[in-house]
Order: C-alpha cells, then sequence, then structure tokens
C-alpha cells in the first residue's frame, strides 16, 4: 500500500450534506491517538462534526485501555468528533451504530462478508478486520460531543505473518482478502466519514430503533459459544442477539443473561459447552 492520505483526495468525493457541517479535516503522518487529540480540541457545534485521520499512532487505543497496534499506511486510523443536540437515551448503543456505518461504506466499495462482533469490532470470516472506540464529552447544558474512533485493516500483506492481537480470535483479517478490486485508502476514507456523518446525525434525531434490524443481520455471535470476561468473572453460554438498549442476550445454563460490558471470546470448541 504506497498511497498516502491526503485531506484533499478525502474532501473531493464527499457529498454537499456532510460538507456542508463539516468543521475540520485533518490527516497527520504520525500522532498519539487520534481519539485523544479530538477530544482535547474544541467541541463541535450540534449537528456539526470534524475529522481526524493518521498514518500511524503511536499510542492508538481499543476497548478497555487495549493498544491498538496498525503498521504504517497498512489502514486507516480515524476519529470523528460529533456534537450531539442532546443526550441519547441509548448512549450506550452509539458503538453498535457506528458498526453498522462502518460496514455499510466498505460494503459500497466493494467488501463481502463482514459481520460485527458485539460490542465494538468488524470481522471477515473468524479474523479481526477492524475496531471502534466511542467516548463521551460531556458539553454546555445538554449538549454532548461523542468521539468515535476506527481502525481498520485494509493491506496487510506486508506485515510478518503471524501477527497475533488479543481479540478472542487469534488472527487479523483485511480488507484486501474480502474485495476483488481493492480501492484507494483515500476513497475508502471519504466513504467512511460520509457514512459516519449520516449515522450520527440519524441517531441523534432518532436513537437506535432504527439500527437494530441492520444489526440482527451483521451479528456474528449470534448462536455462538462464548465466554465472557467480567469483573465479577467468567460467564458462559450461546449468544442469542441483542436487547433493545444494546445489552448482549446470552442464554446460560442458569437461564437467561443481560450483558452490558465485557470482553468477548468463542469457545475452542462449539460443540462443546465452556
Amino acid at each position: 500500500m504506497t498511497n498516502l492520505l491526503d485531506s484533499e483526495q478525502i474532501r473531493q468525493p464527499i457529498s454537499a450534506r456532510p460538507l456542508a457541517h463539516l468543521d475540520v479535516l485533518e490527516v497527520f503522518s504520525e500522532i498519539e491517538s487520534t481519539n485523544s487529540y479530538l477530544l482535547e480540541q474544541p467541541a463541535p457545534s450540534a449537528g456539526r462534526f470534524r475529522v481526524a485521520f493518521a498514518e500511524h499512532q503511536t499510542a492508538g487505543r481499543g476497548r478497555l485501555d487495549r493498544t491498538w497496534h496498525s503498521p504504517r499506511a497498512s489502514g486507516i486510523c480515524m476519529s470523528m468528533s460529533y456534537g450531539f443536540s442532546r443526550i441519547p437515551d441509548s448512549l450506550s448503543c452509539v458503538t453498535l451504530a457506528i458498526g453498522i456505518g462502518v460496514v455499510a461504506a466498505l460494503e459500497r466499495n466493494g467488501a463481502r462478508g463482514i459481520g460485527l462482533k458485539w460490542p465494538n469490532d468488524l470481522i471477515v470470516g473468524d479474523g479481526k478486520l477492524g475496531g471502534i472506540l466511542t467516548e463521551a464529552k460531556p458539553g454546555r447544558s445538554e449538549q454532548l460531543t461523542v468521539v468515535v474512533g476506527v481502525g481498520i485493516n485494509i493491506d496487510l500483506q506486508s506485515v510478518e505473518d503471524g501477527v497475533q492481537i488479543s481479540n478472542g480470535l487469534g488472527h487479523v483479517s483485511d480488507l484486501a482478502s474480502c474485495t476483488d478490486n481493492l480501492p484507494s485508502r483515500n476513497a475508502i476514507s471519504a466513504a467512511l466519514v460520509e457514512s459516519l456523518f449520516d449515522t450520527l446525525a440519524e441517531f441523534d434525531a432518532d436513537g437506535f430503533a432504527r439500527f437494530a434490524r441492520p444489526w440482527e443481520k451483521l451479528d456474528w455471535l449470534r448462536g455462538q459459544q462464548v465466554e465472557i470476561e467480567r469483573p465479577g468473572g467468567v460467564m458462559s453460554g450461546t449468544c442469542n442477539g441483542i436487547d433493545a438498549d444494546g445489552a448482549l442476550l446470552l442464554e446460560t445454563a442458569a437461564g437467561h443473561k443481560r450483558v452490558v460490558s465485557g470482553s468477548v471470546r468463542l469457545c475452542k470448541k462449539p460443540e462443546v459447552n465452556c
């Protein structure tokens, strides 16, 4: 992957409506974390947003304070800050909605077979394609700034075999493996900006309700036997979709359970109880 990210090439294909609400779009050669950077910047007004991309993050972050590793220029590391007009009732579902928006953008660029692993991973086959990190920054009155970080592996051919990440899956995947003709990173970045803005604006207006059915279609964990690490211990069972508030529904030996947080990993042998 030799094409470098360029702010003008990213802006050019974006349609008029998102552009009219965009404050700033920046591309950094290197930065500690695009999420951390945007959290430190002035909050966008309600309905407006700003975006930061980086070729390389020296302190990229994932969910549960994990480190996000991405070789330089091999993927997309971006964050978007969006000004919500009010604090949504279903704020915990923002990450789930963003996952749907990311998949939509990638599918428009020819990707196939992408699933979503609750609550924040993008999956191709049984490998991790990318991840999402959502953070909130309270503002004046009822306003709220949400910063959404997205990391996607685009082409890992130059990375040594055997790359491992701690995600409950054991290996990684990339966009090159699920597209016939891999678009440029600038084209993918433009599609992500537009789709994430549309997703956040719709979530701001209507909450999570419209996203529930698309999530069902992309739910990679449904029917899978899993172990979930939580502060109180490990829970095991079979995934059965999500609740209206985004909680993971789990069928366990002790009955139906709702899981609102935790680290999910697949059982090594699905036919045998964990």
